[in-house]
């Protein structure tokens, strides 16, 4: 205890609560409790306001700026210890600075929602892991024939062992396991692992591995080629280091493999290792090449789980049970144990970037953390952003090159066809039609790209002009013909169809543009005979359609494939020869600077689906603009090239990342209040700062989304440390600038759009 004039006072704590405020809160402890018990991170419970809030002890202290007296104490402290290291700490303290936003907000962004909630630490965990007896493991599987169910779970057991496996794996794996679980367990077969337990029953635990216990019997490493074993040793080299590794493989490279044989390094030195994915839908087929390749444990992390599947996931990572993670951004944060390796596949995407609430990048906290954590990182990818191209140019990140597709493969042939002025199909020329015919009669499958869902993205009347738009956005209603509704793709308001038109009452009303559904019913029309999957966010929203689709594909179930850009990354379809883009035209003319890098990567990555086994794969592209630049630099010198002339682009008009930009993003129930408080804002900006150019108020170019009107301000500077200091004076002051109560604002650092 400290003592104040004389007399003995209560500790202050200092806690960050999960709330818009950019502050923390003093309470005081509880009498006669043991400072240790109030570490930084530790997770308490507190009075705040009339309700009771989780707040994270971030300091303690003898003194308040409050009057003592005013000061509430903390109802119950809710961990023995903190749940993340000090390094973790560290990590989302820089968070908070470098994105401002709210040390609270941040801290609950690392924690899974049950955490979050206040629950204890040790849910679902006593209950989630089995392991084999010794009875079970010299069972012969024979004995169990009358019982099918019971013999296929002690089969997966036993090829597991000596591994235990969680509740989520089980469910992952087949979600009726249960009864025959129960069934063995009652049979001494399997035995329920408590927490004390759990440590010991993972190859993670121990500090040195075999590495029998690490590759699943029967796997097999592939062949590396020349580059593949480069870069596999040159990361194996640094593993003890914090470095970073651009990995620029082309589609079809590798890449896989090589982070597989990098992770057998890291496991065999007991380390655990996180992988991060832009999307869920990447997540089953890299699951699956790890699962046939690793014994030891491994956990998932993404959207579609539920919370306590995703709590367990991030609890056995947090105490060294697991020894992979595969998950998604909002994985990042996952405490390990004993961290060895960061891996960012598809480095590039956008979805690597949060767009709401905490807006952080997880491939430039991947990097701190890193840092932090004194652990390499690679970041992978076929089309590496310009940022991280710029990074290996500045010799910040050291690029490892894959320039030849793996095994027997060839890189496909690119077509620019010409379609100005010729016959179409719904969306498609006879040309195109021709070729998918010959492919069909070859028994191989064929890929058709459209990055636009629904039947068509316009309603509009032939006689009057009339056009179905949303009355809530600037935005058309897009035709969702199968279900016969209107729908708007920004806000999610649905309306039925309707047949006349409300503005004339007797023009015709005609689909005008091209969604995926449309082009389905075009192609089941043109191959009746065909096997159509169609592979988009509408028809892949009930769990486990995905996969299902995935598994018709490659057992060859399927001729035709088309899809949306789930369908770009990251699949491998061994049976796809001949990858059609419908529309190669969209964002060629954009007014974001992004657009153009993003539709080559596009390009690229859609273009790499074609050709990936023994077969010659070929790609065309439907264009009114065969004689445009870029699709032309990009088919004959490659994605290297472009991005070099981008990047040389972007240095000339003083863009990212050669200057460094934030966006204040502010929104209200009419146009004058967020131009009003953008205003005022960007005169006190400009009291801070002669080194960052203040640009707007603007409109958002959707102005008007979910009925609220959209301004914003974008803050420009050649040097990072200059718009940071500017951003510090800024946000601790914001709250002053008039207007503030009757607006929402964001800011936006490092934004990946300016919409």
């Amino acid at each position: 205890m400290a003592k104040l004039s004389g007399e003995t006072t209560r500790l202050i704590v200092k806690v960050a609560i999960a709330a818009p405020l950019y502050r923390l809160f003093d309470y005081l402890a509880p009498a006669d409790i043991d400072i240790q018990s109030l570490a930084p991170g530790v997770r308490v419970e507190v009075p705040f306001g009339k309700s009771k809030k989780i707040a994270y002890v971030i300091e303690t202290s003898a003194h308040s700026q409050i009057d003592p007296d005013k000061l509430k104490q903390i109802d119950r402290i809710l961990d023995d210890k903190p749940l993340l290291s000090a390094k973790d700490i560290r990590l989302l303290h820089w968070a908070s600075r470098y994105y401002h936003y709210p040390l609270g907000e941040v801290f609950s962004a690392a924690f899974p929602a049950i955490l979050r909630k206040g629950n204890p630490v040790n849910l679902g965990v006593a209950r989630q892991s089995y392991r084999l007896t010794e009875t079970g493991l010299t069972t012969n599987n024979e004995t169990l024939k009358r019982s099918p169910k019971q013999q296929q779970v002690l089969a997966y057991f036993q090829s597991r062992f000596p591994n235990s496996i969680s509740e989520p794996e089980l469910t992952l794996w087949d979600k009726n396991w249960r009864t025959a679980v129960k069934a063995l367990l009652a049979k001494a077969l399997l035995k329920q692992m408590g927490p004390d337990d759990q440590p010991n029953s993972y190859a993670i635990a121990t500090s040195t591995l075999a590495n029998a216990e690490i590759i699943r019997e029967g796997s097999q490493k592939l062949q590396l080629n020349t580059q593949q074993q480069a870069a596999t040793e040159a990361v194996i080299s640094s593993l003890d280091k914090f470095k970073v590794f651009l990995l620029a493989g082309i589609t079809g490279s590798g890449k896989t493999e090589v982070y597989l044989q990098i992770i057998t390094k890291v496991l065999e030195r007991g380390q655990q290792v996180l992988v991060l994915v832009p999307e869920i839908n990447l997540t089953p087929q890299l699951e699956e090449r790890f699962r046939q390749r690793f014994s030891v444990s491994m956990t998932l992390s993404h959207s579609n789980l539920t919370d306590n599947q995703r709590c367990n996931a991030w609890l056995n990572m947090q105490q060294g049970i697991s020894a992979i993670m595969l998950g998604t951004r909002s994985a990042l944060f996952t405490p390990m144990k004993k961290p060895g390796l960061i891996i960012l596949d598809e480095e590039h995407d956008a979805s690597f970037k949060q767009q709401e609430g905490f807006r952080f990048s997880a491939r430039d906290v991947a990097i701190m953390r890193g840092s932090l954590l004194n652990i390499p990182v690679i970041l992978g990818s076929a089309t590496p952003s310009l940022e991280s191209l710029h990074n290996a140019n500045q010799q910040r990140y050291q690029q490892l090159i894959l320039s030849e597709r793996a095994g027997n493969a060839v890189e496909p042939t690119v077509h620019l066809l010409d379609i100005r002025n010729k016959k179409l199909h719904a969306g498609l020329s006879d040309a195109l039609i021709s070729e998918i015919r010959k492919t069909l009669a070859n028994n191989e499958q064929v890929l058709l790209f459209l990055n636009r869902r629904g039947f068509a993205p316009t309603l509009i009347c032939h006689g009057c002009g009339w056009v179905a738009r949303c009355q809530y956005c600037d935005a058309n209603m897009v035709i969702h013909q199968h279900e016969k509704l209107l729908r708007c793709h920004h806000c999610g308001k649905e309306q039925r169809s309707v047949s006349n038109c409300p503005a004339c009452k007797v023009g015709e009303l005609l689909p005008l543009g091209l969604g995926t559904e449309r082009i389905e019913d075009a192609l089941r029309e043109l191959f009746p005979d065909k096997i159509l999957v169609r592979l988009d966010r509408d028809t892949t929203r009930l769990k486990g359609s995905l996969e299902s689709y995935f598994a018709q594909i490659n057992q060859g179930k399927a001729d035709i494939i088309l899809g949306t850009q789930m369908l770009a990354k990251g699949h491998h379809f061994p049976s796809v020869t001949l990858v059609i883009l419908i529309d190669a035209d969209s964002g060629l003319f954009s007014i974001d600077y992004h657009a153009t890098e993003r539709l080559a990567q596009l390009i690229v990555q859609v273009s790499g689906r074609a050709g990936r086994e023994e077969k010659p794969g070929k790609v065309i592209m439907q264009t009114r603009h065969p004689e445009h630049n870029m699709l032309n630099t990009l088919i004959r010198e490659g994605y290297r090239n472009f991005a070099q002339i981008a990047l040389a682009e972007r240095k000339e008009a003083h863009l990212p990342p050669f200057s460094y930009h934030a966006l204040l993003r502010a929104q209200a129930d009419s146009p004058n209040l967020p131009q009003a408080f953008l205003a005022n804002v960007a005169a006190m900006a400009g009291t801070y700062t002669s080194n960052t150019h203040i640009l707007g108020p603007v409109a958002a170019p959707m102005e008007k989304r979910a009925g609220l009107y959209r301004y914003q301000l974008l803050f420009q500077s050649n040097k990072r440390s200059d718009l940071q200091k500017m951003l510090c004076e800024l946000v601790a002051n914001i709250e002053s600038v008039p207007y503030v109560k009757k607006i929402r604002w964001s800011l936006d650092v490092d934004p990946v759009d300016l919409f």
